[in-house]
């Protein structure tokens, strides 16, 4: 089995109606701060909020009248399920999805919402998939793999139709890579358009299941841990997108859980869009690796925005952290009456808001006759950080900012 361009056209036109043609706009703040000219595709506007739909509705659209009329299962704890089971909906076709008993209660219930039958079961990966192909045995159903099937890659693929046919000229694209349905059928559809065009893939070091088959080392070499993007955290890529990633796609890059939070928070920031750490991916390789495609025209792909929000509260906080807009101030003061006044007058002096405050004589300070505030502080960034060091120093107390 393979996918070409000609597949790829014919799913654009059978769910063209039916998805959002999202925008791909040039990004001019990432740009000036990346030193490329980025252009971002946002798939985080599809109704379920990511790209996933376009393979699932072509996958739907291929079945048969029969098949129909059985209906469809999957496994997915993410955006797969979500948007089989909106498209199953809209298209009268039953859709049954098994998630492990591990997923969120949210994507839970945000699946059903849609009108799927959902199922919980199992705690592993491999016993989860295996029940779901042994009930789509006993229920007649037709199992809608995720990412390793023609109709859903041909369907992914519609993305770079959409990008290179908007009349802008691209050097890179810039693709996240899990199972790899997307690359695949992106990178098909564009090395058919533009022969010269670069595709490089992008992973989350902790998931480097491609990246490290694509590089002659061991895909079993996955550290298996914890990571924002757990949409792109896939132990193995499919059989058929590994073949079509080899044929099609120039490299495939890493990035750390920093780049991508990173991204996610600049995007909130500057473009005032939320992506999960996935949909961030790209934009992660950009700001990584600007060196590289200096002077380029570079596309990616926003893919998803359904991101967990003690998640997004979490980057969001730890970027301020970053940006020095939150630091933790450690302060030691002469244990005496008005000494602590002293520092908290002068913060208030600088425009510095005091979030939090710890006052102990216990631990850490020099004398019996010292206390130790410890503080959080709500600044403007790094430059002011330096400021308040310098006004405490100035005033003789003994102050340093804390990681």
């Amino acid at each position: 089995m393979t996918v070409t361009i000609d597949d790829i056209r014919r799913a654009h036109q059978l769910i063209g109606q039916s998805i959002v043609h999202t925008p791909f706009e040039l990004s001019k703040t990432l740009s000036a701060l990346t030193g490329v000219q980025l252009y971002l595709k946002f798939e985080n506007q599809q109704f379920t909020a990511s790209f996933k739909e376009r393979g699932a509705l072509h996958r739907l659209l291929s079945l048969s009248r029969a098949e129909r009329g059985r209906g469809v299962i999957a496994m997915s704890a993410g955006n797969h399920a979500q948007a089989l089971a909106y498209h199953g909906r809209r298209l009268g076709i039953p859709t049954t999805i098994v998630m492990p008993r591990s997923t969120p209660n949210s994507k839970v219930e945000q699946t059903r919402a849609h009108g799927a039958e959902v199922i919980l079961h199992g705690s592993q990966f491999d016993e989860t998939q295996a029940f779901t192909r042994e009930l789509a045995r006993e229920r007649d159903l037709t199992l809608v793999h995720p990412y390793d099937d023609p109709a859903v890659i041909a369907g992914q693929g519609t993305l770079a139709l959409e990008m290179l046919g908007a009349g802008n000229r691209i050097d890179t694209l810039l693709v996240p890579i899990g199972g790899g349905g997307l690359i695949s059928g992106v990178a098909v559809a564009a090395k058919a358009l533009h022969p010269s065009i670069q595709i490089v893939g992008v992973q989350s070091e902790r998931y480097p299941s491609a990246h490290h088959a694509f590089h002659g080392l061991d895909p079993n070499d996955v550290p298996n841990h914890d990571t924002v993007a757990d949409g792109i955290a896939v132990k193995s890529p499919g059989i058929l997108t590994m073949d079509l990633i080899r044929h099609n796609v120039d490299d495939i890059v890493l990035v750390t859980e920093d780049d991508i939070e990173q991204a996610i928070f600049v995007l909130a920031e500057i473009e005032k869009t939320v992506v999960e750490g996935a949909g961030a991916a790209g934009v992660a390789a950009a700001m990584r690796y600007k060196e590289r495609y200096q002077g380029q025209n570079v596309g990616t792909i926003l893919c998803g925005g359904n991101i967990d929000m003690m998640t997004l509260s979490s980057v969001l906080q730890r970027g301020m952290v970053r940006s020095h807009r939150l630091v933790r101030l450690e302060v030691e003061v002469p244990d005496t009456p008005g000494a602590l006044g002293q520092v908290t007058q002068l913060l208030g002096e600088l425009h510095s808001n005091i979030m939090e405050i710890s006052h102990q004589r216990a631990f850490d300070a020099s004398s019996a006759r010292a206390a130790i505030v410890n503080m959080v502080l709500q600044l403007r960034g790094e430059e002011e950080a330096e400021q308040v060091l310098e006004a405490l120093s100035a005033q003789g107390f003994d102050a340093r900012l804390l990681d």
